[in-house]
């Protein structure tokens, strides 16, 4: 499986408007060559580079075996989850200095939904039922 964007280009500077405070748009992203024995899909970001730790970003779940796209802005098949700025849905990058990472992640699952999932468990969850993942960097600077 393979992920790509019109709007992020790998370990490159993403454009202002993808951050929290320049607009707080989604970017877009494309997955291709998914397994046919996908399920279902979920979507995470995080910045393991913050101050805090590891921020989450963006957690989406529960997206058809039938999406492999998503575009700028949404809409966004599937459930949005909570992020750590406290608020569903995408938060974009926002780092306090420096050049931080942003990886955005695909996972191609084996079952249609997955249930009671938070932010503090969606990576086990997630674990428990990933038959392939993939991953995009985009880079953003203070």
């Amino acid at each position: 499986m393979k992920l790509i964007s019109n709007d992020i280009k790998h370990n490159v500077l993403m454009d202002r408007k993808f951050s929290y405070r320049g607009g707080n748009i989604s970017p877009h992203l494309k997955w291709i060559e998914a397994s046919i024995d996908a399920k279902s899909f979920a979507i995470s970001c995080n910045d393991p580079d913050a101050p805090v730790g590891d921020w989450i970003h963006w957690l989406v779940i529960n997206i058809p075996a039938t999406t492999f796209e998503i575009p700028q802005g949404g809409p966004v098949p599937g459930i949005e989850l909570k992020n750590d700025y406290g608020r569903m849905g995408y938060g974009g990058p926002a780092p306090p200095s420096g050049t931080h990472r942003y990886f955005f992640r695909v996972y191609a699952l084996k079952v249609d939904k997955l249930e009671n999932i938070n932010k503090n468990n969606f990576m086990e969850k997630v674990k428990q039922n990933m038959i392939d993942s993939t991953e995009l960097i985009g880079l953003y600077k203070a």
